[in-house]
């Protein structure tokens, strides 16, 4: 007899693979609740159940039964690859456990295309976990490619959680593998690109400057996503520096270099730049925004990504508040904050910046003044120095401006 759980592991694996609901696979010779008690362990299937499903979906009665590790795993990074779905890819992080008797190139593989999954739906503290281990197995099999890669990857995932130094730590690796054992330009540009956000992050933003420099001297083509990336990270080191001009040149190049249908979530992205850009103008630029903000709102209903929808709807409260209208920006903020927002660490502090300044504006002074303070040294204590610098600033000009009201 077939054991639990592997059973129903196996189970909605073998029906997700063949986009199948639980009634569809149950039909008329089975219940769907007891298709859902058997797929979540609470029952042991008999030999009839065992024979009705394996007809269902076209199988053999063996294709149920307990596979080795490293066949298990082959099979699931096979269909992963093949078929990229949220479904697929939870069956390969099940398949990556136990990890005993797997082939670690497989296994790198695999959580290779976990963790891009997890960062897509921007889960970085589950992506940590996943990188930190393929980062080590990487270390392990001692392949340049793999190593740099790897590190790259963590640099990013640590700069979202607000672990800025061990980002630019990770980013300095992957840079001087890639370097040192003259990988392609891709592998460069890739561990540049989280070098010099890590290091802006840092507020070292002369190293960041250099590192930029150096970037945009690669020879990636410009059609291609990555020379797009290229430009905005220059154009992102350019805005720290407060060189807003020579940021705009940028990121507009970036935006005429590159057409939305190679890469839809990187056009939208750059879009909500371009609006972020426009927004830090003295005075800010509000209708050029407000158009890019637009744009990016398009792109985001063919996404599908929340923390990208998150993004747009803070753009538009920024805008709301820079126009005076405080009663629409505390709608469309409160809206962000209801949906557990998924940002990276220094957009979540610019969400709370921003709820704290309306505080403020509202009458709760005291109590936006508290939280704009515990920012500032949340972010020097990240080692955000510029950020912390932002927030005492901010709070300031909001003092200034809600005592001037009437």
């Amino acid at each position: 007899m077939l054991e639990q759980p592997y059973f129903g592991r196996r189970l909605k694996q073998l029906r997700s693979e063949r986009g199948l609901s639980q009634a569809a696979l149950a039909g008329d010779g089975m219940s769907t609740g007891y298709v859902s008690r058997l797929e979540s362990g609470a029952r042991q299937p008999t030999a009839r159940a065992v024979q009705h499903l394996a007809s269902r979906l076209g199988i053999n009665a063996a294709a149920f039964e307990e596979e080795g590790p490293a066949d298990s795993l082959a099979q699931a990074l096979a269909i992963a690859a093949s078929a990229d779905s949220d479904e697929t890819l939870e069956a390969l992080e099940r398949a990556l456990h136990p990890a005993e008797g797997q082939d670690p190139l497989l296994r790198w593989q695999a959580l290779w295309l976990v963790a891009q999954g997890l960062r897509r739906h921007s889960e970085h503290a589950r992506e940590r976990v996943v990188l930190e281990e393929l980062v080590a197995l990487g270390d392990e099999l001692g392949l340049p490619a793999l190593r740099a890669r790897g590190s790259t990857q963590l640099a990013r995932c640590l700069r979202a959680c607000g672990e800025i130094v061990p980002a630019v730590e990770a980013a300095t690796t992957a840079h001087g593998l890639a370097r040192e054992h003259e990988l392609p330009v891709p592998d460069v540009a890739t561990s540049l690109l989280a070098l010099v956000s890590a290091e802006a992050e840092a507020g070292r933003l002369a190293e960041a400057r250099v590192h930029a420099d150096e970037l945009t001297a690669l020879n990636v083509p410009r059609s291609e996503p990555l020379r797009a990336e290229v430009l905005w990270t220059a154009a992102a080191v350019r805005v720290r520096q407060g060189d807003l001009d020579s940021a705009q040149k940028l990121l507009e190049e970036a935006l005429d270099g590159f057409a939305g249908a190679e890469n839809l979530t990187l056009w939208t992205r750059l879009r909500v730049a371009a609006a972020r850009l426009h927004l830090q103008k003295s005075p800010p630029g509000l209708d050029a925004s407000e158009r890019y903000t637009e744009q990016a709102e398009t792109g985001v209903a063919f996404v599908g990504i929340p923390a990208l929808e998150q993004e747009v709807t803070f753009s538009k409260a920024e805008i709301s508040f820079k126009r005076g209208r405080f009663a629409d920006a505390r709608v469309l903020l409160d809206r962000v904050r209801a949906a557990d927002p998924r940002m990276t660490y220094r957009n979540r502090v610019s969400l709370e910046i921003l709820d704290s300044r309306l505080l403020v504006i509202e009458g709760r002074e005291q109590e936006g003044v508290e939280r704009m303070r515990a920012l500032a040294e949340e972010a020097q204590a990240a080692s955000s120095i510029d950020l912390a610098a932002d927030i005492w600033r901010l709070l300031a000009e909001t003092l200034a401006a809600s005592r001037a009201r009437p």
